[in-house]
């Protein structure tokens, strides 16, 4: 029997983590698509002109979906995807809070640290299935309860927010884009290594 000798959900350190990885990839979506009009006002962009940054946000998303399926498995595996996709989070984080000059694209004027948080979109579209394969590799009778542990990850788009919110307040709203960048690092952790562990030796 496969995993005879394991009793318990948690002697899978890849699915724990993976789990931990689906945590914090929901909540860089949500943070993306969400924050985006409050940090447009920001920049003095007015709500109806802002509404429609989201959309952007989405269209990246979607067209991400359509390079996966073009790309996998043909010319990149799944894994490699997800590798690129968790680096170009991480590096659009820092283009966000350190890039500025205002440009003027899709009939806007903005800052182009707004631009980098749309991109976010395209970033975040292979996380999810590149983790949730991952994770539940190899877990023979435990797929089912893995797979519910992995379901159990998505209050991270419930949470993740309201910690955003919280350095906003404290700081303000493009400083506060700080905290995904420790969540992609993870997610690059993951994609890389993280994945591989069987053991928590």
């Amino acid at each position: 029997m496969v995993n005879a000798a394991k009793n318990n959900i948690l002697q899978f350190p890849h699915l724990v983590l993976g789990a931990l990885a689906i945590f914090l990839h929901v909540g860089t979506q949500v943070i993306a698509v969400d924050t985006v009009i409050g940090y447009a006002g920001s920049m003095g962009i007015q709500l109806l002109e802002a509404k429609v940054f989201p959309s952007y946000t989405l269209t990246a998303t979607i067209c991400g979906y359509f390079l996966g399926i073009l790309l996998i498995p043909r010319y990149l595996s799944q894994l490699r995807v997800l590798q690129i996709c968790t680096v170009m989070g991480a590096i659009f984080t820092l283009l966000i809070i350190f890039a500025g000059g205002e440009i003027k694209l899709l009939g806007h004027t903005a800052d182009v640290s707004l631009w980098f948080v749309i991109m976010l979109g395209l970033a975040n579209s292979m996380v999810w299935a590149g983790i949730w394969p991952l994770a539940l590799d190899g877990l023979g009778r435990f797929t089912k309860l893995g797979a519910s542990v992995m379901i159990m990850g998505l209050c991270g788009n419930a949470i993740m927010p309201l910690l955003y919110g919280h350095f906003a307040d404290i700081y303000n709203v493009k400083d506060a884009y700080w905290v995904l960048f420790p969540c992609y690092l993870y997610l690059v952790f993951y994609a890389f290594r993280g994945y591989r562990y069987r053991t928590w030796r």
